[in-house]
């Protein structure tokens, strides 16, 4: 690594250090999404409400993660229970219904507070929510029908509300437990509703964010707990955290590790120290040897392609030429004898100092000769002198 490579990636790492601090140590903004789970510490979760409900001596809690249909059909025995839902809205299926409505009639209470309770409980129980969304947010007063609690009490809600009434409901069954503080138009208001089922009872409330975190903090959890109150005769609550806006659905391993502070500081430290490797022990010990080609030898090319120019051309008689000429300087080179006369002596000689037969001899320089009285020559005459040189030198 040289040494501009290795500045680069100190620069690369120190910027991918200060972003990360950066972000890790930089307030971070208010999360206003609604969650209502029993983890979450934003405004709109359920961290203060499940924690004060666990508090209580004489009540036990347990937390439920799976849909109510399949909580509710491993068994059927539940006694003296209420199974509390508590989101922004719900859509419930038939079957969780008649569950729920099965559960209720064996003398056990649900709690439901949402805004909206999808197409199953509208149709089945005859009621309808109306949401009224403004631009500006609007100041609301819940306000209960016993005289038992005092107006003066109840807190005032604006933050993050939408004002939700029930619009209609079936009054033959129904008991209204609290609506909105409007002289004119009180039973128009109505947010929280009791509904008869058998044994037991169902509750509906509109007001979610009551019992949110942001709203049971500073005296305002008064509504919250009141609203709880008129549920009776409860040993063992089941806190939905299934059916909840901020249920956290894990799809992949880098999602979980990122959701987990102690395993996320892991990931940032395994990156860090990564990085610090590849910078301190990426540079190698010994500079990279340049491979040097060996020098290739041209005179060689440059005879091919000679001989391919003139054997294109069809010059026969020149290369002929060319290769006697070529044979008679390597013989006197190699053996030291002379080739101006090609006579019976000189084929003597060259026989014995070349270990080749004397009639094998005779037949190359006789055919060289030939050659030579000839004006011109064929491919024929070429290819036969070609192979019989090659035979004599092999």
């Amino acid at each position: 690594m040289d040494k501009r490579s290795r500045n680069i990636l100190i620069l690369l790492g120190f910027a991918l250090i200060v972003i990360i601090s950066t972000e890790l140590l930089r307030p971070q903004p208010i999360n206003w999404d609604t969650s209502y789970t029993s983890a979450a510490t934003i405004p709109f979760g359920g961290y203060i409400l499940y924690e004060e409900l666990k508090d209580q001596e004489d009540k036990e809690i347990t937390k439920i993660s799976k849909n109510p249909y399949e909580f509710l059909n491993d068994s059927l025995d539940y006694q003296n229970s209420v199974y509390l839902f508590i989101n922004s809205g719900f859509d419930f299926d038939k079957r969780s219904y008649e569950k729920l409505i099965t559960f209720v009639e064996q003398g056990n209470s649900v709690f439901i507070a949402g805004t909206r309770y999808g197409s199953v409980f509208r149709d089945s129980l005859n009621i309808e929510t109306e949401t009224e969304y403004q631009f500006t947010e609007e100041e609301i007063t819940p306000t209960f029908f016993t005289k038992s609690i005092s107006l003066d009490t109840i807190p005032s809600f604006k933050k993050g509300i939408y004002k939700t009434v029930f619009k209609s409901f079936d009054t033959t069954s129904t008991t209204v437990l609290s609506y909105y503080k409007n002289e004119e138009e009180a039973l128009n208001q109505v947010n929280f509703i009791k509904i008869k089922k058998g044994a037991g009872s169902l509750y509906l409330n509109t007001l979610p964010e009551a019992f949110s975190n942001y709203y049971m903090l500073d005296g305002n959890e008064v509504y919250a707990a009141t609203s709880l109150s008129f549920i009776k005769d409860n040993s063992m609550i089941y806190w939905d955290d299934y059916l909840k806006d901020g249920r956290q659905i894990i799809d992949s391993p880098m999602r979980f590790i990122l959701n987990q502070v102690s395993l996320q500081w892991a990931y940032y430290v395994l990156i860090i120290g990564l990085l610090l490797f590849v910078i301190f022990r990426g540079k190698r010990e010994q500079r990279i040897i340049p491979v040097i080609e060996p020098l290739e030898n041209s005179s060689i090319e440059f005879t091919k392609t000679i001989g391919d120019l003139y054997f294109q051309y069809k010059d026969y008689s020149n290369i002929i030429s060319k290769k006697i000429n070529y044979f008679l300087e390597r013989t006197r080179s190699t053996y030291y004898l002379n080739t101006n006369e090609l006579n019976p002596q000189f084929i003597e000689k060259l026989a014995v100092k070349s270990n080749h037969s004397l009639q094998e001899t005779e037949e190359l320089i006789n055919y060289i000769r030939q050659l030579k009285e000839k004006t011109t020559h064929s491919e024929a005459d070429l290819i036969t002198l070609n192979k019989k040189i090659e035979a004599f030198t092999l």
